[in-house]
């Protein structure tokens, strides 16, 4: 499934929901649900700085495809970097850096969260999308 595949069907998964407190809940048990990441890969080369939470994004590269994993001890940003995470792996470094997240916007999950937690989404893609930039640059 390609980024657009995987944004329209998270848009329609969300969309379900009609509460936008409770889609708020649904990222927050998404976050309790998530596989996390063990001690020795929450290390400060992977540390997401500008979040007031703890947070861990590992980016991993090969066989063309990029691949992520997180971790926070913040229940919604931990859920909200587990949604990232998954929509943005297994897709091309070219994928990920010309697909931005503004569905989260669009499903109204972005407006209900505070600016520093809205600061705090917005690393997470960057650091996503640079690790992706970095891959293409080792091609």
């Amino acid at each position: 499934m390609n980024l657009e595949e995987k944004k329209n069907a998270l848009v329609e998964e969300i969309t379900l929901i009609p509460d936008p407190y409770e889609r708020l809940g649904y990222i927050v048990d998404r976050g309790k649900k998530a596989k996390g990441l063990p001690e020795d890969l929450r290390i400060d080369s992977f540390k997401i700085e500008g979040c007031m939470s703890q947070l861990w994004v590992v980016p991993c590269y090969q066989n063309g495809l990029c691949e992520f994993q997180s971790e926070s001890d913040s229940a919604i940003v931990k859920g909200i970097a587990s949604l990232l995470c998954d929509f943005y792996s297994d897709a091309t470094p070219e994928d990920i850096i010309k697909t931005d997240a503004d569905f989260l916007a669009e499903v109204g999950i972005t407006q209900h969260l505070s600016p520093n937690r809205r600061n705090g989404l917005s690393r997470i893609v960057e650091s996503i999308q640079r690790f992706a930039q970095s891959c293409l640059a080792e091609s």
